[in-house]
């Protein structure tokens, strides 16, 4: 089992940053991908971004690429969501996700995640 703690939601007004981070517990060969979703209310939950424990190029949404910055930190497990110049369309929760799978086509997907974590309120303002 992976067990997933999340922190660093808020309240902000547009334009300001935000920094989301999530630790991993657990069996390490389950975090191959580790990333985060978001889900506002009355829509489905959607890919932001992944990282790789094998170093490959991150993958971004595309609505956020040179906006949100992931990183991750596989002697501590951390994968941390750097949110620069927020938009009142980033408001959701955001979920981070961790799973074996480090296939480029399959990471996008939800269903490809085993453990998620319980999710942080980011809320911005206009």
């Amino acid at each position: 089992q992976v067990q997933l703690v999340e922190s660093g939601g808020g309240l902000v007004e547009d334009g300001a940053s935000l920094r989301l981070s999530c630790v991993a517990s657990g069996r390490s060969f389950s975090t191959s991908a580790m990333g985060w979703f978001r889900q506002a209310p009355g829509k489905e939950r959607e890919f932001v971004a992944v990282t790789r424990r094998s170093g490959a190029v991150p993958i971004y949404l595309d609505s956020v690429k040179g906006r949100f910055t992931i990183s991750r930190d596989s002697a501590k497990n951390t994968v941390s969501l750097q949110m620069n110049s927020l938009k009142p369309e980033d408001t959701a929760v955001y979920y981070c996700a961790a799973g074996p799978t480090t296939i480029s086509s399959q990471l996008t997907n939800p269903g490809a995640y085993s453990y998620w974590g319980q999710g942080t309120q980011v809320t911005v303002s206009s």
